[in-house]
């Protein structure tokens, strides 16, 4: 598992909603199908994206699934975050000097061809 996994599952705005609606309680699939206004096999593939980047688990109780947040992915996303962050302090540290800021991009004027 790595951290654009979680990055890239998380960026999904139906499959962030589904994870934030995981994170404060478990539910089944068809919960969460109902609650988000989604078929359950489109909630299915949200969930097994979720999954593969470690944001989610799942209990079997009998035919049903019943799916919790994960802190297991996030974990590799802090990690990452927490490097970036020791790098520009380091930098900051060192004296170097800060990014050069962007400037917006000039605009241009349109002229009307001749006709």
């Amino acid at each position: 598992m790595a951290y654009a996994e979680v990055l890239s599952a998380l960026a999904d705005p139906t499959r962030r909603g589904l994870y934030e609606r995981l994170a404060r309680r478990p539910h089944r699939v068809g919960e969460l199908a109902r609650l988000a206004r989604l078929s359950q096999p489109s909630v299915s593939q949200h969930l097994r994206v979720l999954s593969d980047a470690a944001l989610v688990t799942h209990e079997r109780d009998g035919t049903r699934r019943h799916y919790r947040a994960s802190r297991a992915g996030l974990d590799e996303l802090r990690t990452y975050l927490e490097s970036m962050w020791d790098d520009v302090l380091a930098a900051y540290a060192a004296g170097d000097p800060a990014p050069p800021k962007k400037t917006a991009p000039k605009k241009t004027q349109m002229t009307r061809a001749p006709r």
